[in-house]
């Protein structure tokens, strides 16, 4: 069955039997599919062992480089992603492997490789038409940076200042910057247009964004979209709500959106949890351009979580995916979800990965369901509508210009089904994922039904009447099935009369 579908999803890629909308920006962080790394824990390419790679230490650097994702990026491309995002790379003090030690702003970190080899790994990433986007440190460094060590330069730091440590630890051996310093604010700016220049950057991740002077972000981020006006600009958030002076800044593209993504991560962490409580939730906080995940480098790994309830790996996660590929929003994906990884807590969290654990039948549930984010427009800038549900399934359409999609999930331990009320008659849905097809049962009625614990993605198309390709073979099944039942008959009447 998986096969079929993905030789569907082929066939349609290949001959664009559905219509394929261009647009005049050829840069839209809405298109985009993200693979968020932790470099030092991701792969290493040539890093040599030093005094701060200390495998068996899980607060020192394991060994990931720049050459080793440079060695992994045709694995991801081959997944469907379009873009990956580093962890900061920039110089650290020692033992900053996370990176948010920053003592040099304008040097690649010496255990990741050159800024020649950073280099490299943006054009091989562009020449794959991957986006790279690194994580900018803007509120802090590391207390060994020459601006707090330096005595006229006091004025560029927040004495006394208390830090939330609660999801990033390492956050407790910084000295925070004073944003509302000119002379930062242009320090820090430079610092953006360097990586944008230098390095070929395609954007930043600008880290803990909720914590940061809100008038300095809008100077920062019209500043970075002056420099490059194609620059992606994602806004992180440590807390557990987005600030509204967030919100109001227009020239960041995506905003972290803890509370949407928690409410996804929450109802699949578990059988039985209703769907539309994702619809309600996107509802209620009304955030157009929402970062999606269950997991990141500060929380529990989605897959332990859901593992904890007895949940199997590959079934949740394609439930999961269809959800974030689905929702308006941008979907990223941290490091070995792929594979899956376990974990919880920073330590486990953080682990290299090892990439010869991987199971192929969850890659296989990754590249087929994001190449239908990739293909359809609808499932990237569609109007968003929640058309019913039935207890732990919910049906979704999304619409864009000529194109109409549905998108049925069934989170519930039995099947469930649920009506299309306002679909024309002479139609059918033809499932994108699991070779369903829906069709008109009474004037106008559709009834679409889902096994438990799976996920479709339906186009809409003229009805093209009986599915002889899967009712032929059903036929002749049951016609070889009557022959052999009548043969054996046969042969045991005459078998009696012998006797």
């Amino acid at each position: 069955m998986k096969k079929i579908s993905s030789l569907l999803i082929a066939i349609l890629l290949l001959l664009n039997t559905y219509p394929v909308v261009s647009f005049a920006d050829d840069d839209n962080i809405q298109e985009e599919i993200i693979y968020d790394i932790l470099v030092d824990r991701f792969n290493n390419g040539n890093q040599a062992f030093s005094d701060q790679v200390r495998i068996d230490d899980p607060l020192a650097y394991h060994g990931g480089d720049i050459e080793g994702i440079k060695l992994k990026l045709d694995d991801i491309k081959k997944l469907g992603f379009t873009t990956i995002t580093l962890s900061p790379i920039m110089e650290n003090a020692t033992d900053g492997y996370h990176g948010y030690w920053v003592e040099d702003f304008y040097s690649v970190e010496e255990q990741f490789g050159t800024m020649e080899e950073f280099q490299s790994l943006v054009q091989e990433a562009h020449d794959r038409d991957m986006k790279v986007i690194i994580e900018l440190v803007t509120n802090y460094v590391a207390n060994s940076h020459p601006i707090v060590t330096d005595p006229n330069m006091q004025d560029w730091i927040i004495p006394n200042v208390k830090v939330d440590i609660t999801k990033e630890p390492w956050l407790e051996d910084v000295a925070v910057l004073n944003q509302d310093n000119p002379e930062v604010q242009e320090m820090l700016v430079d610092v953006a247009k360097f990586w944008l220049n230098e390095g070929n950057v395609d954007g930043f991740i600008l880290h803990a964004a909720d914590q940061a002077s809100p008038n300095f972000l809008e100077q920062l981020s019209s500043e970075i979209k002056v420099e490059n006006s194609n620059a992606y600009i994602i806004a992180d958030v440590l807390g557990e709500e987005v600030p509204q002076e967030l919100k109001e800044i227009q020239a960041i593209d995506v905003i972290d959106n803890p509370e949407l993504s928690n409410t996804i991560a929450n109802v699949f962490s578990s059988v039985d949890n209703p769907v539309d409580q994702i619809y309600e939730k996107w509802d209620e906080l009304g955030i157009e351009n929402s970062l999606l995940y269950v997991d990141n480098k500060t929380i529990d790994r989605f897959t332990q979580v859901a593992a904890a309830n007895k949940r199997d790996d590959v079934n949740t996660w394609n439930l999961v995916l269809v959800s974030l590929l689905t929702t308006p929003g941008v979907p990223i994906i941290f490091q070995g979800s792929d594979i899956p990884m376990y974990g919880a807590g920073i330590e486990q969290i953080h682990r290299l990965i090892n990439f010869n654990s991987g199971e192929q039948e969850l890659e296989e549930v990754f590249s087929r369901v994001l190449a239908l984010r990739n293909e359809f427009p609808a499932l990237q800038y569609g109007d968003y509508e929640l058309v019913g549900s039935d207890k732990g399934m919910s049906l979704y359409k999304r619409t864009y210009q000529n194109e109409i999609m549905y998108i049925a999930i069934n989170n519930d331990s039995v099947s469930r089904v649920v009506s299309i009320p306002d679909l024309e008659s002479g139609l059918q849905l033809r499932g994108l994922l699991g070779d369903n097809i829906v069709r008109e049962i009474n004037d106008g009625e559709y009834k679409v039904g889902l096994a438990r614990e799976s996920a479709d993605v339906f186009i809409v198309e003229e009805n093209s009447g009986v599915n002889w390709g899967f009712v032929a073979p059903v036929i002749i099944i049951i016609f070889l099935f009557v022959i052999a039942v009548v043969y054996l008959s046969r042969k045991q009447k005459k078998r009696e009369i012998e006797e």
